[in-house]
């Protein structure tokens, strides 16, 4: 029986370097790509099916900044399958993010700045805006839209025979101190993106806390630093360009910059192959890569404490009461 996978943000990215990785190291799987563009997503199924003639791949319309098209989707995942082997929540945005070059030349020449260039700690800034469900975007996108898939798939999930895994495209920049409890959709701030990526660590936590007993364990990931469409956006291509030759000087000091997304889901896949049962909840696991190329995983605790974590995820729930009360409101005016 074919074990299935499901990949959000699949049509590029870490998310289709991923759907290429998987078919080479295990032959039964199903791949469903849950994709926002389905113009995309069937481009990338095309080019899958192409390279892996006996692979199973299917797709499935979803965009996780709009609640009513998490829930169709997940209508439409029950209808075809009876179980989720592994889901890999990997969709994410970084809306316009504007680089602090004080910031950047400053780190320029200080010692920290290898620190600054793995972690991009200090020097991007985004826009945020508000989506038709009333939600901050960046954080309904990377974590919200995310929690309700797992909510409504629950009972393809949570399976006592054997266990499913979550797994989320964390990062380096998760920072506790871009982090507001009180605050947690980051409506205040000026770093959405870090908030989210935290936010992710402590649900994870959270979820393998209420969730471990009945069969469904979560584990989070960084891809580590890559040039993508996302990384594009903080500066334009001749920029990285230029800036090419330090960062190939750098990876021989730190092992943060994977630099393709191949490299980048080096933890993704490695996580595919562990027993979910022996995975740390509290560890999150990078993708790495030496100086001349080779990759691998390494673990880094977490910084994070297991009370914050289930406080979170109770204000998620509590807000999922929310939206769904106002939903059904709309929908019966």
């Amino acid at each position: 029986m074919r074990k299935v996978v499901l990949i959000t943000g699949a049509s590029s990215g870490v998310g289709l370097a991923l759907c290429k990785r998987l078919p080479e190291r295990e032959d039964a799987l199903h791949l469903c790509l849950a994709c926002r563009n389905m113009r995309k997503a069937e481009a990338a199924r095309a080019a899958l099916l192409a390279s892996h003639p006996t692979a199973e791949v299917s797709t499935v319309q979803v965009d996780v900044s709009n609640l009513q098209s998490v829930l169709r989707a997940s209508t439409e995942l029950k209808r075809r399958f009876q179980r989720l082997d592994y889901m890999y929540l990997n969709a994410g945005i970084m809306p316009n993010p504007q680089l602090n070059v004080k910031a950047l030349f400053s780190g320029l020449f200080s010692r920290k700045v290898i620190h600054m260039f793995s972690t991009a700690e200090g020097l991007l800034t985004q826009e945020d805006q508000v989506t038709a469900d009333g939600l901050q975007e960046v954080f309904e996108t990377n974590v919200f839209g995310h929690f309700i898939l797992i909510q409504e798939l629950e009972p393809l999930l949570c399976h006592s025979d054997s266990p499913s895994l979550l797994i989320w495209t964390s990062s380096r920049n998760a920072r506790k101190s871009n982090f507001n409890l009180e605050d947690f959709q980051h409506s205040k701030g000026q770093e959405p993106y870090s908030s989210s990526k935290y936010a992710i660590d402590l649900l994870s936590v959270a979820l393998n806390r209420n969730f471990n007993q009945r069969g469904l364990y979560s584990s989070v990931v960084c891809p580590g630093t890559m040039l993508t469409n996302l990384t594009y956006g903080v500066m334009p291509p001749f920029i990285w360009t230029l800036m090419m030759p330090v960062i190939w000087l750098l990876r021989f000091f730190a092992n943060a910059f994977t630099l393709t997304p191949y490299n980048g889901t080096e933890a993704l896949v490695w996580l595919f192959h562990q027993k979910p049962e022996s995975l740390n909840p509290l560890t999150k696991y990078l993708s790495a890569t030496t100086g001349f190329g080779s990759n691998y995983v390494v673990a880094q605790k977490m910084d994070l404490d297991e009370d914050t974590a289930e406080k979170f995820y109770q204000n998620l729930l509590e807000l999922e009461k929310h939206v769904r009360a106002t939903m059904r409101k709309q929908s019966q005016s």
